[in-house]
């Protein structure tokens, strides 16, 4: 029996090749998650002096970020089946053109904020319709790998901001700007390639997924939850770690930056390490990973050799990690795809909110490397639990 997703496939008009498709998603994912969502971990130091930020302002600036996120990925969740995912992935494409703007162009902290939440709030925008879109026009057999290379665009967006932060030095509001054109790039290209893939009135799922929990949706979630707390803390601080902590110079520590981003874009290779280690072998390999490369960072702060390494591999098994949440949030929720998407990245984003302001909030009073060698040690329960992705 042919699944619903199957025969949506079968019967899609004018379906983009999967390349063309895996293109323009990983770019989209590219601006809204590597650029307008976590670059501004890679400009705290220069906003903290700007704007007299503490650790417990930027951890709440990243938090707010992260629950416009789980905002907008609920909105998108239910409206991709019903709008399409076309215009749904235009709408991600201005909001993080719009909170890009926003950052470069913000007077005061109060505004920096809010642009930082509109940016935020971009990639909940851009996860579901990009996933419905391959799940509904891609076929089976390049199904997963074509999800996970779109996932990827994180680790590519972050590998463009680094360079760009390189050049533009102490001119962030430059380096935004440049941020905020490549948005707008990107959101006439997707308006062009990404598909309609919209239900029909006879498909279109109610609000909610029915049932809310299948099977293998609990064990999902909570290794979701687990670690958003994890990762929280090296998007948040790691660049202000290793200025302030560690002493590393910007433009040392921006290159970890870069370091962290080009190794993100293997990441895409999460369906392939899946499928050769199984879902549990190769949950537990790339979230060790995280949580020991979160490690040195807050052993070794002041240690580039030591440090660039690590934020590399911090890279490289955040994406495959959140790839492989994709790649269960379709199969658990096989006949609503961005639903399922949807609440794992969900999950993962309030996971993430509540450790950015959690560990925003131990920083002031033990220090930031205490705090990211607690997310260390989150990430590390995290592996202990691999989800059921099935």
């Amino acid at each position: 029996m042919k699944s619903p997703t199957d025969e949506a496939h079968r019967t899609a008009p004018d379906a983009p090749s999967a390349i063309r498709l895996a293109a323009v998603g990983m770019c989209l994912v590219g601006v809204c998650y590597g650029l307008a969502r976590f670059a501004y971990g890679l400009f705290v130091p220069a906003f903290r002096e700007d704007f007299d930020l503490g650790p417990t302002a930027t951890g709440a600036v990243a938090s707010g970020s992260y629950v416009a996120y789980c905002l907008a990925v609920v909105a998108a969740t239910v409206l991709t089946p019903r709008l399409g995912a076309r215009r749904v992935a235009v709408a991600a494409g201005t909001v993080a053109t719009a909170g890009t703007a926003l950052v470069a162009l913000a007077p005061t902290s109060a505004v920096l904020g809010a642009g930082v939440l509109l940016a935020g709030a971009s990639t909940g925008v851009a996860s579901p319709p990009l996933a419905h879109a391959v799940a509904r026009t891609v076929r089976a057999a390049r199904r997963d790998r074509t999800q996970a290379v779109v996932n990827a665009g994180t680790g590519l967006g972050v590998a463009v901001a680094g360079p760009v932060a390189l050049v533009a030095q102490d001119s962030w509001r430059a380096a935004w700007a440049v941020f905020a054109l490549l948005a707008a790039a990107t959101t006439f290209w997707a308006a062009r390639v990404v598909p309609p893939a919209r239900d029909d009135g006879a498909s279109v799922p109610s609000l909610l997924p029915r049932p809310l929990l299948p099977v293998g949706a609990g064990r999902l979630l909570l290794g979701a939850a687990v670690m958003g707390l994890a990762s929280a803390a090296v998007w948040a601080f790691g660049l202000d770690l290793l200025v302030t902590e560690g002493g590393t110079g910007p433009t040392t520590a921006r290159l970890a930056w870069v370091l962290l981003g080009v190794l993100g874009v293997l990441g895409a290779a999460a369906g392939d390490l899946e499928a050769r280690l199984g879902p549990a072998r190769a949950w537990t390999t790339t979230t060790v990973a995280l949580a020991g490369a979160t490690a040195v960072l807050a052993l070794a702060p002041g240690t580039p050799a030591l440090t660039h390494p690590a934020a590399a591999v911090f890279g490289g098994s955040y994406i495959a990690m959140s790839g492989l949440l994709l790649l269960g949030g379709t199969r658990v929720y096989s006949d609503e795809p961005s639903a399922g998407v949807g609440i794992a990245f969900l999950v993962l984003a309030l996971g993430q909110a509540a450790g950015s302001l959690a560990l925003g909030a131990l920083a002031s009073g033990t220090g930031l490397r205490t705090a990211v060698l607690v997310a260390a040690g989150v990430g590390l329960i995290g592996a202990l639990a691999p989800p059921r992705t099935s």
